[in-house]
């Protein structure tokens, strides 16, 4: 089973045009879906099957859509209410031109009594759903550098693997309290060890951070592929196919996260889980709509991966 602490959630709306040209009036296509980093991993790992759910932090309008989409995508939810209506976040992408203009409102600041109420849920939830935690995104306004470390914690207490997906202070801390699996790109780990990004080596970022936690590591670096340290020290380089280029990467890496924990959760082996991961990722960017992703797609990506052990 895997669980999801989606702490800012968001709806996220994509228009698409034919082309974007600033102070003009556009007659976009839209494509809406429930997302934040969070419930885009859910999606994407109940897509492949997997039995998911979420505690997740709503307000107004907009959190009761969230709800309502989760349900009709069978993911299980529980919702805490705040005051703060949950944010709406935009994409727009021109059918002739690369790249997206987005537009992203932080989330709503939680409130000391939503934060405790959210660990109430999340602690009655995950004692009934053995397997996989996942708390990933940036954390909200509000709440303190620890609030991840701990979910960590709390959810180690009730004999929960967790995986970590976030960056910064809030990452470190979380790190600290040893999960057992820390996914993120390139620079977010560098950060972590405080080294430059762009030298970096991903094998020697991930036995840095793996040591320090004990458990899995997963760096991506977009095109480039992702490394992934087993708990033993065992270490693959993923490498992409070259002919696929999506032109929608929001969500890509929450994709990948969710195909990694769908494989991870019925036993796949490290180097299979990062095939349908990177799958997850690149089917993704095909479609518009973070966390949308054909599965059949997705795992023809992942036979034409090339995975070496390093």
């Amino acid at each position: 089973m895997i669980t999801v602490a989606a702490l800012s959630p968001s709806v996220d709306l994509m228009y698409l045009v034919d082309h974007l040209k600033l102070g003009a009036i556009h007659r976009p296509a839209a494509v809406r879906v429930a997302g934040g980093k969070s419930l885009n991993l859910a999606r994407a790992a109940a897509t492949l099957g997997a039995d998911v759910a979420a505690v997740a932090v709503l307000g107004g309008a907009t959190g009761d859509y969230i709800e309502q989409e989760l349900v009709k995508a069978g993911i299980g939810i529980r919702s805490v209410g705040s005051p703060g209506e949950t944010r709406v976040c935009v994409s727009v992408a021109g059918a002739d031109q690369d790249g997206l203009t987005e537009f992203y409102p932080y989330a709503p600041e939680i409130p000391p009594e939503v934060w405790s109420a959210f660990r109430t849920r999340l602690a009655g939830m995950i004692a009934s759903r053995p397997g996989w935690l996942v708390i990933n995104g940036s954390a909200p306004q509000g709440l303190d550098d620890s609030a991840y470390a701990q979910v960590v914690e709390m959810s180690h207490q009730s004999g929960l693997k967790v995986a970590v997906d976030t960056h910064g202070p809030v990452l470190a801390a979380a790190v600290d309290r040893a999960p057992d699996l820390v996914k993120i790109n390139r620079y977010e780990a560098a950060e972590l060890v405080g080294v430059d990004a762009d030298s970096a080596d991903l094998e020697a970022l991930a036995a840095v951070i793996g040591e320090r936690t004990g458990g899995q590591v997963i760096i991506t670096d977009g095109r480039a592929g992702a490394v992934g340290r087993a708990a033993d020290g065992a270490t693959h380089l993923i490498s992409l196919p070259e002919a696929l280029n999506g032109r929608y990467p929001v969500g890509s890496g929450d994709a990948f996260l969710g195909g990694w924990l769908a494989a991870t959760d019925i036993g796949a082996s490290p180097a299979t889980a990062l095939r349908l991961a990177t799958g997850c990722g690149t089917a993704n960017a095909l479609l518009p709509g973070p966390g949308n992703l054909d599965p059949e797609t997705a795992r023809e990506v992942a036979d034409r991966c090339t995975v070496r052990s390093l």
